[in-house]
């Protein structure tokens, strides 16, 4: 490849501009834009009549309004197909969840029949299947539990998860009013996938229990806590509880393992909860096992519509649980978000259509205030619940909608078949869907890819194994942020080389070939520069032109003579950032090295203009590429006469 070489009497340099100033107004609201409103919601409401803009604002916060009216009849059978099988997995999941998190087993069934209900109403998912998750339930009884004791005041616990449930609700419906979701992304990946580890590591452990027939069994959660009281406990030890939990065990696991390999075979695995519990309720009817052989099982179940609980909720805001309960509710809510979003942007993903997060905000937090007048503790998207729709054909919210008509017949009139149930069936369906939380593989990926991102992921999961829920949290949060604090006040500058045959200049350390010209160090910023970075990078560059010149006068070469920084990368600049620089060119006046800056971005272009800044360098000195920077540089520096040098060569005003 021909080099060019640039003739500074022909050529003429492209200019550096400033863009032009726009009213405050403008400027604040554009900024406002891309800060909050970066999808641009209001683009459909652009030249509509006011009647159609009434229909398409209903549309936006009724989704149902949008899909129903394009619904097609052939999606019916595949719908109804969907909800019935999600529906044989709802029934088992959500009495072992309830139990779980020591509410009544019918709590489980009614979260299943109206939360669906309002997402159908309000979500953009297609195939989002909403229910209890149970490391949300787990979250919030452990941390309301720290407040009230299910055992000694169950009325009052139950009291305290709804009102949790209804802050729940009100934080991410306001998130999604407000559009705040970045709030959300301050879980990263690596925190969730260690938090949910962690959960589902402690509420394993805490399985023992109804497997092995322990009555006397620690309130903590902590795998200290469980192990202790699960091996001082020998004595209470039953064989027929774990005898039958064992076959349980077997045949859940096998169908997994059958339906992972057969994905066609999915309903295998869907099905197994509930034959575990007809097959257990049976052996218990029959044999009267709850009273002759150790096998307890649920017992009475009410019928009946969900409970309308809003005198509850009044009640424990005006007692002196309310902070306990803000704080449960804060805690859940980010949680759940987190995972429900994931997972219906990862069906979303394989199915090619979008998911609006701020509206998912919206429709999760009104499902949830919903849920909390109905007696249902908080719901979310469930991957497990949502594959199986999607497996079994479901094509858009209607699949939930059957789902829900079937939890309503179960509430109204087979909840008493469900009173042999045996408490071990629940446990070994939780071991197995908590096992299936536990994501090794993405453990372990972290941990190749990037170091830090598995430290979180670790801390967060021993956290919670060792400490309780708020430690895990917190010592996943406090690692994130001081990595984020690190990237900040540390930014990354990077010493340019231009790569053999071409006119581009990139790091030396990622191109070993890259040449350093003579006589020029070109130096890339590559982060914003604020007061929390400046220091930093005025010593960063400092000591690049003392190890640059030890390493001229070690080679014998040409003398520094020119700093380049290309400022490309920095985003923005702040008054701290301005004085850097103004330091930085002062230290090089001293040594008599000339600075040049190249490609600056809008933003910090307008504030050195306004700083006075450029014109301490001068304008000659700004350049649109490293490339222009450095054949001005070789030009004067190759310049025979000095004068005739800087009347050919120095970039004119006009460069600007």
């Amino acid at each position: 490849m021909e080099i060019t070489h640039y003739d500074h009497d022909q050529y003429t340099l492209p200019q550096v501009v400033i863009p032009p100033p726009k009213p405050l107004l403008t400027a604040v609201k554009s900024s406002m834009r891309e800060t909050f409103f970066s999808d641009d919601p209001f683009r459909r409401f652009k030249n509509q009549p006011g009647s159609r803009k009434v229909i398409l604002g209903l549309q936006y916060f009724f989704t149902i309004l949008e899909w129903a009216p394009r619904y097609k009849l052939s999606y019916l059978k595949s719908d109804i197909i969907a909800g019935v099988t999600i529906s044989s997995l709802a029934v088992p999941q959500g009495i072992s969840y309830a139990s779980l998190c020591n509410m009544p087993p019918i709590i489980g069934i009614y979260m299943s029949f109206v939360p669906p209900l309002v997402y159908a109403i309000l979500g953009t998912s297609r195939h989002m299947a909403i229910g209890p998750m149970a490391v949300s339930l787990v979250l919030l009884a452990n941390i309301v539990s720290e407040e009230v004791s299910p055992a000694e005041n169950p009325e009052l616990y139950l009291q305290m998860a709804l009102t949790s449930t209804f802050f729940a609700g009100i934080f991410q419906a306001c998130l999604g009013f407000l559009r705040l979701g970045f709030v959300v992304d301050f879980l990263s990946q690596a925190t969730i996938i260690g938090f949910m580890g962690g959960a589902a590591i402690t509420v394993i452990l805490q399985q023992l229990k109804g497997l092995l027939g322990i009555i006397h069994f620690t309130q903590k959660s902590d795998v200290v806590s469980v192990l202790t009281s699960v091996f001082t406990q020998f004595h209470e030890w039953k064989w027929e509880p774990a005898l039958m939990g064992c076959c349980f065990l077997f045949i859940l696991i096998l169908a997994r393992n059958f339906s992972m390999k057969r994905p066609s075979m999915f309903w295998v695995s869907a099905l197994a909860p509930l034959f575990c519990v007809i097959t257990g309720s049976l052996v218990v009817f029959l044999t009267h096992a709850d009273k002759k052989h150790n096998i307890k099982a649920i017992g009475h179940l009410q019928k009946g519509l969900n409970p309308v609980t809003v005198s509850d909720l009044s009640t424990v805001i005006k007692s002196r649980h309310l902070i306990a309960c803000i704080k449960a509710g804060l805690i859940t809510g980010i949680i759940v978000l987190a995972e429900g979003i994931a997972c219906g942007r990862s069906f979303a993903a394989i199915e090619n259509y979008h998911i609006d997060g701020s509206k998912e905000m919206i429709a999760f937090g009104m499902m949830n205030i919903a849920g909390s007048c109905t007696s249902c503790p908080v719901a979310s998207g469930i991957f497990s619940r949502t594959a199986v729709n999607y497996n079994a054909g479901g094509k858009t919210q209607v699949s939930p909608i059957v789902m829900a008509i079937m939890m309503l017949l179960t509430i109204l009139f087979m909840t008493p078949l469900f009173q042999y149930t045996p408490l071990v069936a629940l446990s070994s369906i939780i071991i197995v869907a908590m096992y299936s939380v536990m994501d090794i593989p993405a453990a372990i990926h972290l941990w190749k890819i990037d170091k830090i991102d598995c430290m979180i992921c670790m801390g967060a999961c021993l956290g919670y194994c060792f400490g309780s829920v708020l430690v895990g949290l917190s010592i996943a949060i406090v690692i994130s942020l001081l990595r984020l604090i690190l990237f900040i006040t540390r930014p990354r500058t990077l010493n340019l080389g231009k790569i053999p045959n071409t006119s581009v200049y990139r790091s030396v350390d990622q191109y070993p070939a890259a040449n350093s010209i003579p006589g020029i160090l070109i130096l890339q910023i590559d982060s914003p520069i604020y007061f929390a970075n400046a220091n930093y990078l005025r010593e960063r560059i400092s000591r690049w032109i003392y190890e640059e010149e030890d390493r001229i006068k070690a080679s014998g070469e040409r003398g520094l003579e020119y700093l380049i920084l290309d400022i490309s990368t920095v985003g923005g600049i702040d008054t701290s950032g301005i004085r850097m620089l103004e330091e930085v060119k002062k230290n090089l006046d001293r040594r008599n090295i000339k600075l040049l800056l190249a490609n600056p971005r809008s933003e910090v272009i307008k504030k050195l203009d306004v700083s006075k800044f450029i014109e301490k360098i001068g304008w000659e000195w700004m350049f649109v590429t490293v490339s222009d920077a450095v054949e001005s540089c070789k030009f004067v520096s190759h310049s025979s006469d000095p004068s005739s040098a800087e009347d050919k060569v120095k970039p004119s005003e006009d460069n600007v």
